[in-house]
């Protein structure tokens, strides 16, 4: 049975959809530029000649900056840290984030010892020797092992088991003879689905963009991840560029400040892509999930 709606309503709908139509083009316009902008000709996307479609479209920024062996090489070592840094997060977490929604004795204090390290840390100098002491400086695996657990996720596992998972399971579970592993792995973590999608796209992201580990901890080329070796492709292009004009070059200076610009938004558009297409993938958890154990209830 179809309902009428009121005048205040269509009012109310029309307005609603008007907004969210405007919301999402200021969303998807920024990425939909960034994609023509990469396959057109640099000297349009300069003059501002790009704006709804592609214009001259040249494959030149794709063409240089996949043919250096360095930016596979390192596209490897972010998806094998990616992929495994959030499992290794995800179980932490999880673990984490049940233990601390038990009652136990000394709750409070490893509570306070968990939001404590949120907001003061010994800094980058301590940090950095503690690592190398460690013997993880030029090792891969400092990539999995540093930060691999988030208090602020932490504390969204906790609410979420807290508040979404009854009490009473846990009572009728203990009845059956169940021990907290099994009540963990049988019960917890398939009523966790969403959670679980949340923090995958909340790890793989901040492990996909990490930039800060590889500047600072790691010399060594081939563990070096995407971020730090397409920066460096970019500066290394930028410097030939100035170098050309110095030496007043008038093709290769074109020709460098073509690849140059189209490079920069190339780089962009492969960094990008894989985390868009996590998002997508995982979109009706992370839809659920986002705000799941957000209020007390």
């Amino acid at each position: 049975m179809k309902v009428k709606m009121s005048t205040g309503d269509r009012i109310f709908t029309i307005v609603n959809y008007t907004l969210l139509i405007l919301a999402l083009m200021m969303v998807i316009y920024p990425l939909y530029i960034i994609v023509i902008a990469s396959i057109s000709d640099p000297y349009a996307v300069m003059r501002g000649e790009v704006l709804l479609w592609p214009k001259d479209i040249s494959f030149i920024g794709y063409e240089r900056l996949l043919k250096h062996k360095d930016i596979w090489i390192a596209y490897g070592n972010t998806i094998l840290y990616t992929v495994v840094g959030t499992l290794l997060n995800l179980v932490l977490t999880l673990m984490t984030g049940y233990a601390l929604s038990r009652e136990f004795m000394g709750k409070k204090f490893f509570n306070l010892m968990f939001v404590f390290t949120m907001f003061f840390s010994g800094g980058l100098i301590p940090t950095f020797l503690q690592v190398k002491s460690y013997g993880l400086y030029n090792n891969p695996l400092v990539f999995i092992v540093m930060g691999a657990i988030s208090v602020w996720n932490v504390i969204i596992a906790r609410t979420f088991m807290k508040s979404s998972l009854p009490e009473e399971l846990y009572e009728a579970a203990v009845m059956d003879g169940c021990s907290h592993v099994r009540y963990f792995m049988k019960i917890v973590l398939p009523l966790s689905k969403a959670l679980m999608g949340v923090l995958v796209v909340y790890y793989a992201v901040a492990h996909w963009n990490d930039y800060m580990t590889g500047l600072i901890y790691i010399s060594k080329r081939n563990y070096q991840p995407l971020q730090v070796v397409l920066k460096e492709l970019l500066t290394s292009l930028q410097v030939t560029d100035t170098m050309s004009s110095m030496l007043n070059d008038v093709q290769d200076n074109e020709l460098m400040m073509r690849v140059a610009e189209s490079v920069k938004y190339c780089a962009i558009v492969i960094s990008t892509v894989p985390i868009l297409a996590l998002y997508t993938s995982m979109q009706k958890f992370f839809v659920k999930g986002v705000m799941i154990g957000s209020v007390k209830g």
